[in-house]
């Protein structure tokens, strides 16, 4: 009996894998033809440029103060340029954490407005799956192989997106 249902199970297993649909969608095509990608984009660049603006501003400081110090008298009492010295340290600490912080709130920025992006992409490849009863949908930029029997399924994903072949034109403001 129990040689007869493994045997069963044998038989069963490789037609079960016969019957699997498997497709790939390129995931960074579809993001890039995304018109909200371009908005993201377009207000990532804007908080660049605000912190870049910053950062020049005191980098212009600190190389001012640096030319001070280099200017200063030979006769300066010393307790004045460790003071000046001290300064400058504290200001490339400054300009350091400053580095870090803006480092930090450009890329959670950009985290939490591509979220969304990918969860349309994300939430489309499912919808495609199962109208297309897909068993599996792979991202085409990270297989080493693609069989002939596998589909594209990134035409079907930009369809169920509204989505053209060229990338799409800024939204109107």
């Amino acid at each position: 009996m129990l040689k007869k249902l493994l045997l069963a199970v044998l038989v069963a297993a490789p037609m079960s894998l016969f019957a699997q649909k498997i497709a790939y969608v390129n995931t960074q095509e579809v993001f890039q033809l995304m018109p909200d990608v371009k908005e993201a984009d377009a207000k990532l660049a804007e908080v660049s440029k605000k912190y870049e603006t910053e950062y020049k501003s005191l980098q212009d400081e600190f190389n001012k103060k640096i030319q001070e110090f280099q200017n200063l008298a030979q006769d300066t009492p010393e307790s004045i340029k460790e003071r000046r010295q001290q300064e400058l340290q504290e200001l490339s600490q400054k300009i350091q954490n400053f580095e870090e912080v803006a480092g930090k709130d450009i890329q959670r920025q950009q985290q939490t407005l591509l979220a969304p992006i990918q969860e349309k992409i994300k939430s489309a490849i499912q919808a495609v799956g199962q109208e297309n009863a897909y068993t599996i949908i792979l991202d085409s930029n990270q297989p080493l192989y693609t069989g002939p029997d596998a589909v594209n399924a990134t035409p079907l994903v930009k369809k169920k997106l509204n989505l053209s072949d060229a990338p799409a034109a800024a939204p109107a403001k």
